[in-house]
């Protein structure tokens, strides 16, 4: 019996190496004579103390990077019943190729644990979304987590049925799966809970369509969704006791641009905010600088502390005023190695920033290369 497994072994790797040569339209992995039968929804795979022999041969017949999966999720290689073949079949058919399946799987082996009526049935899910296969591939390519991390397909059908409800459409679906997968693996329930707290902070600041807000909000931040009501309670509480704001201006602020740094770490955005007023008071701004800075660009709390503190000394001592600044803070969305390069050729042909303003250094490249041809002519 064992020299009859020891045979058909020798046989079947050596077709699965053919295979390899040629594409995937035969059987890639060895026989599964361990899986005495299909696990049933929520039933554990069995897993050994070791790992799986046959599957690490085929993973390295597939191109997978096995270092880098078993790394990833070493648990994978001790389950006795996998499923690359059919994953590799499926996403081919698809129109992936060898390249991208192995580069999927090393990223995320989990992948290979998924049951070709799993693939389907989410792919329809996904197909519900986005405009074609193609780009489905795309997607997962660049982020195999999007679409593997989760197994429970009803969930997600449930959470794409209550998001659309809020009046979330296809592009906004579209972003949350590609940014914020994990917003699918919550239960409905938590996703209803973030929802829920967004209304009530705008029932309590007297707003009058609380529902449009919570929508203005998420799409404004997709990644508030996977935080906690408590973080985002927080933040709103302390910007609101920060910046003195009216309710009415508050309002504005949080389902506009203020949105997109409600999802922070609380210690975060308050030491930003902290350092932010520190260095306005060390440059002798007025008071006023601070709070107009931050409701017409949130997102300069978002910056790192010694990042923005290089940008701002960087703009000063290129001409700039704190002034010019705060009226236009879009110039802080660059690097420091792009404003420094951006002053040093303006410099070089005279621009007079008093003059003209700092509009030319919040332009695309391409019309900012323009705009200095014109200056040189």
């Amino acid at each position: 019996m064992a020299a009859g497994v020891r045979a058909l072994l020798k046989l079947h790797r050596s077709l699965a190496l053919q295979c390899s040569l040629s594409g995937y339209p035969t059987p890639l992995c060895l026989p599964r004579w361990l899986c005495t039968a299909t696990p049933k929804k929520n039933e554990q795979t069995p897993v050994s103390d070791s790992e799986n022999v046959s599957l690490l041969e085929n993973l390295n017949l597939m191109g997978v990077d096995v270092k880098m999966a078993r790394r990833r999720q070493p648990g994978v290689f001790r389950r006795a019943c996998t499923n690359e073949r059919g994953l590799a079949q499926f996403l081919q058919s698809k129109g992936a190729d060898r390249k991208a399946i192995a580069s999927i799987i090393s990223r995320f082996p989990r992948a290979i644990i998924r049951s070709v009526n799993h693939l389907e049935q989410r792919w329809e899910l996904w197909r519900g979304i986005f405009k074609s296969d193609t780009e489905i591939i795309t997607i997962i390519d660049r982020s195999p987590e999007s679409f593997f991390r989760s197994s429970d397909n009803e969930n997600l059908k449930k959470n794409i049925v209550f998001l659309t409800s809020l009046g979330l459409n296809s592009k906004a679906l579209h972003r949350l799966l590609t940014t914020a997968p994990r917003t699918f693996s919550n239960s409905v329930e938590l996703n209803r809970q973030m929802v829920e707290c967004l209304e009530d902070v705008c029932a309590e600041l007297g707003g009058g369509d609380p529902e449009q807000f919570a929508k203005a909000v998420i799409s404004r931040n997709l990644y508030i969704l996977i935080r906690s009501t408590k973080r985002v309670r927080t933040n709103i509480n302390n910007l609101k006791t920060s910046l003195k704001l009216s309710d009415a201006e508050l309002l504005v602020l949080f389902q506009g641009p203020g949105a997109d740094i409600l999802d922070l770490s609380c210690e975060y955005l308050t030491n930003n905010f902290k350092s932010l007023q520190r260095k306005l008071a060390s440059l002798g701004c007025p008071k006023n600088y601070m709070k107009k800075l931050i409701i017409s660009y949130p997102i300069v709390l978002y910056i790192g502390t010694n990042t923005l503190s290089a940008k701002l000394d960087c703009l000063l001592k290129g001409g700039i005023t704190m002034k010019q600044i705060v009226e236009k803070p879009k110039v802080l969305d660059y690097s420091t190695h792009n404003i420094t390069a951006r002053l040093e050729r303006l410099h070089s042909v005279g621009y007079d920033f008093k003059a003209n303003g700092i509009n030319i250094l919040d332009s695309s490249q391409k019309r900012f290369d323009a705009k200095i041809e014109k200056l040189v002519l």
